[in-house]
């Protein structure tokens, strides 16, 4: 699987780190940055691009996810969240790694450098690489719902 990453200064360390993992594992992996350490440094260009590249290797049939690191996860997550088409997610345990792609279908994950040790972070990210979306029909139903405002602008109608 082709895995796009992306990171400022906070995950530089653990991204280095996941590639090597990643690319032991035999997935093929795409650094959209930070390409050196620089503590002033910002987020959102290397989440962006870490999203865009997910998007357009989906639409264009090539399997792939991402993985967006920053020190908590949540700007990083927020980031790649608004490229059109990527459901990013924030990962924090074993559970909302692997539901995060089985309900949500989720294809980038967002990971905390400062809130998890290397050895637990990469596992993490190893459960959501390896979890498959359930494609149960509330489900797809849902993503669709989201999909639909995220093209739309249009609220949907709340249902009780």
């Amino acid at each position: 699987m082709r895995v796009h990453v992306g990171t400022d200064h906070a995950g530089f360390e653990l991204k280095e780190a996941l590639k090597s993992h990643l690319q032991a594992s035999g997935h093929e992996v795409v650094d959209h940055g930070a390409h050196v350490l620089d503590k002033e440094d910002d987020y959102p260009a290397f989440c962006i691009a870490a999203g865009l590249g997910v998007v357009e290797d989906q639409r264009a049939g090539t399997r792939a996810l991402g993985v967006v690191i920053g020190g908590s996860g949540n700007g990083e997550q927020i980031a790649a969240n608004k490229v059109p088409g990527v459901r990013a997610a924030l990962v924090w345990n074993q559970r909302t790694a692997t539901l995060a792609r089985e309900h949500n279908d989720a294809n980038v994950a967002s990971v905390g450098a400062r809130e998890h040790d290397e050895e637990t972070a990469l596992a993490l990210i190893d459960a959501f690489l390896a979890e498959p979306f359930s494609g149960e029909a509330r489900h797809s139903r849902r993503i669709d719902i989201v999909s639909e405002y995220e093209t739309s602008h249009s609220a949907p109608a709340a249902q009780s």
